[in-house]
């Protein structure tokens, strides 16, 4: 298995985060379990090592530059997926307090053993999006919610405002053609308490134009929402 530590090293510099020598091993042991697991589960179409290390670990770790997160925030992480971008945050922020939110359990099975194996502890939530913000537990719990590649924006706004607290940001992961997306969703985000908007673009070398979309919540999600996940796909706010 190719060793992508040094590559990763200079592509964290690049986005001004220093990656210790350790935190480098669990990148590489990271991206060693994907690939033995995706042979099984599927978790990823990118398989080539050094597309692994920007297009999935880099671009998650842009995040932890999108906006002020304090010590031990509470993170949750929407349709985690394979554990991006909520893992590579806990690797290098291991104050923060993570939680995993994915709708299929065998991929929440793979996420426990990667924890095991990376010596990290977080939650693991088997729930749609939709359901968590109506879990009382839940709902209006968490100083970030982020997600990529899960839905378009204004449906992605009912799925994780919801679930933040007042003045939490809301950070969603996107590609090129934001602006667009930013548009149609305006709305919505004003509906569910969002207030403050920026757009946070970056370029990587393989991935090209990234944007994330940083949203801070300034009032109290109404009791309404979110709808039932039907709903929130046939009719976007």
């Amino acid at each position: 298995m190719e060793d992508i530590r040094a590559m990763l090293e200079k592509m964290g510099r690049e986005i001004d985060i220093k990656l210790t020598g350790e935190q480098l091993e669990k990148f590489q042991r990271y991206m060693e379990l994907l690939l033995e697991w995706n042979e099984r589960l599927n978790l990823t179409a990118i398989t080539e090592p050094e597309q692994v290390a920007e297009k999935h670990f880099i671009d998650s770790l842009t995040v932890l530059n999108a906006c002020s997160i304090k010590p031990g925030a509470k993170v949750l992480d929407v349709g985690t997926g394979a554990g991006f971008p909520g893992i590579p945050m806990k690797l290098v922020r291991p104050d923060l307090e993570l939680t995993l939110l994915d709708g299929a359990n065998k991929r929440l099975k793979f996420l426990e053993e990667l924890c095991r194996e990376l010596g990290i502890s977080c939650a693991r939530v088997h729930k749609r999006a939709e359901e968590a913000g109506r879990d009382n537990g839940m709902r209006e719990a968490f100083d970030i919610v982020t997600a990529r590649a899960v839905a378009g924006l204004s449906i992605l706004s009912e799925y994780c405002i919801p679930l933040l607290k007042m003045k939490g940001y809301f950070v969603a992961m996107k590609g090129p053609g934001a602006t667009e997306e930013i548009d149609e969703a305006k709305q919505a985000i004003h509906t569910l308490g969002g207030g403050q908007l920026e757009v946070k673009s970056i370029t990587l070398p393989m991935a090209g134009e990234r944007n994330l979309v940083v949203v801070r919540k300034l009032r109290y999600t109404p009791k309404e929402y979110p709808r039932h996940g039907g709903t929130i796909a046939k009719h976007p706010l």
